[in-house]
């Protein structure tokens, strides 16, 4: 036996180590109070106007990501100067490249459900079949969605010699299977295209045939073209009287009147526009577009001895606009359009034309001109 006195346990041989540890480590652990719960505000709150408004989301578009590519002038000395000097200097677009990429835009516009246009002259002779030609390829090839035209003369139309022949088929044969339309590919086979994507449904040029084009099959004809395109163009005969006509004005939704820039040219349109007057129809002619058609340079420069500038007034009294669309080669040939082969200055005349008729658009700004050069 060990003479320490206590024993084993005296001889304090080991140490209980939780004995050296501080006060602070071994005393009881508190319990820790739980979150505070913040209540939701109710759904009629209103917002609080001191919060910090929330970060927005970043934005991906390829401009943000990317940056805004630099094109630099697109035509003249603009473009060889931004060019030849390394993309250094750049002087700014050409004032007639912005003004057509203005009206470009303007064409471009979005437009839900289809827009009817109506074509008409009490004149034959006038350019008016190569403007509802030349203007409904101009909004094809602009717009890029459909756009068709139809030959609504009751006497032999002439507005399917202006594109390609793709078929026999003509109004009559779509009402006979209208019935049975029911996709774009089934109205198809009734239409020829151009270049443009132009179509054009064909009036009945059978001489056998006598029936009239009715109001009825206008609006019937209308019915089925409407679910399908965009832009509906009707040619018009010449006669305020026949029996379509009073579908043709009750459905459009714009009115072009095209004149020459003669002396009969011009009092034949104006009768049209006291027609329409006469009849109920104020709404239409304060909407309307009157086309000068097949001006010649020197009557622009007043050198003929037809005042132009006094026919553009008269009838700038009368319409929402005037457009006149140049006398060109091309055109003059009376066969199959091409806008390739068309001068320049007459494809931003037609430009122009169909950007003011698009100012008529469902929710476009009007138009603060009323006369287009």
């Amino acid at each position: 036996m060990s003479d320490v006195p206590g024993g084993f346990r005296g001889q304090q041989r080991f140490r209980d180590p939780m004995a050296e540890l501080p006060a602070e480590w071994t005393a009881p652990t508190p319990p820790q109070p739980a979150a505070p719960v913040v209540p939701a505000p109710a759904a009629s709150a209103p917002p609080d106007p001191g919060a910090p408004d929330p970060p927005p989301y970043l934005d991906l578009s390829t401009v943000a990501l990317l940056g805004r590519a630099r094109r630099g002038p697109s035509t003249g000395w603009r473009k060889w100067l931004y060019w030849g000097t390394g993309r250094l200097v750049d002087v700014g677009e050409n004032p007639r490249a912005v003004r057509h990429d203005r009206l470009v835009a303007q064409v471009q516009r979005p437009l839900r459900g289809c827009y009817r246009i109506a074509m008409l002259s009490q004149k034959g002779g006038v350019g008016k079949t190569t403007i509802t030609a030349t203007l409904g390829a101009t909004f094809a090839s602009t717009r890029g969605d459909r756009v068709v035209a139809v030959d609504a003369n009751p006497d032999r139309g002439t507005l399917s010699q202006k594109v390609p022949l793709e078929t026999a088929a003509t109004v009559r044969h779509l009402l006979r299977d209208a019935e049975g339309i029911a996709a774009y590919s089934d109205v198809r086979q009734y239409t020829s295209q151009g270049a443009s994507r132009l179509e054009v449904l064909a009036s009945e040029s059978d001489p056998a045939v006598s029936v009239a084009f009715s109001a009825e099959d206008y609006a019937r004809t209308l019915d089925v073209l409407e679910r399908f395109y965009s832009l509906v163009l009707t040619d018009c005969g010449t006669g305020m009287l026949h029996s379509a006509m009073s579908a043709v004005l009750d459905k459009a939704d714009a009115l072009v009147v095209i004149s020459s820039g003669s002396v009969d040219g011009a009092r034949s349109a104006s009768a049209t526009l006291d027609w329409l007057d006469a009849h109920g129809r104020e709404d239409l002619v304060r909407n309307s577009i009157a086309v000068i058609n097949g001006v010649r340079s020197g009557a622009r420069r007043g050198v003929t001895k037809v005042d132009l500038n006094k026919v553009v007034d008269h009838f700038a009294r009368r319409c929402r606009a005037v457009c006149q669309v140049p006398f060109d080669p091309h055109l003059e040939e009376g066969a199959e359009i091409s806008l390739d082969r068309l001068r320049q200055e007459t494809t931003e005349a037609l430009l122009e034309l169909a950007a003011t008729v698009a100012q008529g658009f469902p929710g476009a700004r009007p138009a603060g001109d009323g006369v287009a050069g």
